[in-house]
């Protein structure tokens, strides 16, 4: 499995033939890519529907969308995209299979209206597990994108011990998501072996040192690896 970190919460993830990118959103300090310069993904993932993390979901439409039902519907509308996992997206706590990937949603705590000339529901936030099998198979390599969620103990609870992680990706921007000492705390409930920060440094209310970040992984006693990528750059989680 290939995770390339392309600034934000915009993610690529290839795992075997199939390819799947997670909130595009090009318009931020990290990346030197248009969305053009992309190859065009097998699937695209979108954990809410606030602009930083849909506003480039016009330029993959041929992809196969992989939402709530409820952000599918207004994407289909806003960006011309005809297919949907399962014809209608999916919802909290389903699997779905995605070329040679396993899909899994999970709730995000985080808020999720869609800010046009009204706002709309787009659902619940989310997250996603993206494996490379079944996510409860023994041997299963699992890269857990979190979303915007802020800390919660479902994290602990249900995710680490049913789904089981390798490496998750976590907001560390503050203001908007959880911060560093927060972030850490996730990282150590779902006892992961790679901590990838992300969500930070695109505006001002939410730059931040990712040193620091490692420094409050460190405090909680987990033995995660973190892992600060540069815009673009790629990391192989085997």
């Amino acid at each position: 499995m290939e995770l390339t970190w392309h600034g934000h919460s915009t993610w690529s993830v290839t795992v075997g033939e199939t390819s799947l990118l997670i909130d595009p959103f090009f318009d931020n300090p990290k990346t030197s890519l248009e969305p053009g310069d992309v190859t065009d993904p097998d699937y695209v993932l979108l954990t809410h529907g606030h602009a930083d993390h849909i506003a480039d979901a016009g330029a993959f439409a041929d992809a196969t969308l992989v939402a709530t039902p409820e952000l599918v519907s207004y994407c289909k509308d806003e960006f011309g995209y005809e297919d949907a996992v399962g014809g209608m997206g999916m919802n909290l706590g389903g699997t779905v299979e995605c070329g040679d990937a396993f899909v899994t949603m999970h709730r995000a705590d985080h808020t999720n209206g869609i800010m046009t000339d009204y706002a709309s529901s787009a659902g619940m936030p989310a997250g996603f597990l993206i494996s490379d099998e079944d996510p409860t198979a023994d041997g299963a390599t699992t890269f857990y994108h979190t979303g915007d969620t802020s800390l919660f103990s479902e994290l602990r609870d249900v995710v680490a011990p049913y789904l089981d992680p390798d490496a998750v990706a976590v907001p560390i921007g503050d203001h908007f998501t959880m911060g560093p000492s927060q972030a850490a705390v996730a990282v150590d409930w779902l006892d992961v072996d790679y901590a990838f920060p992300q969500h930070y440094d695109t505006f001002p209310p939410i730059e931040q040192n990712p040193d620091e970040f490692e420094t409050e992984v460190r405090a909680t006693g987990s033995d995660a690896s973190v892992v600060v990528m540069e815009g673009d750059e790629s990391f192989d989680l085997s």
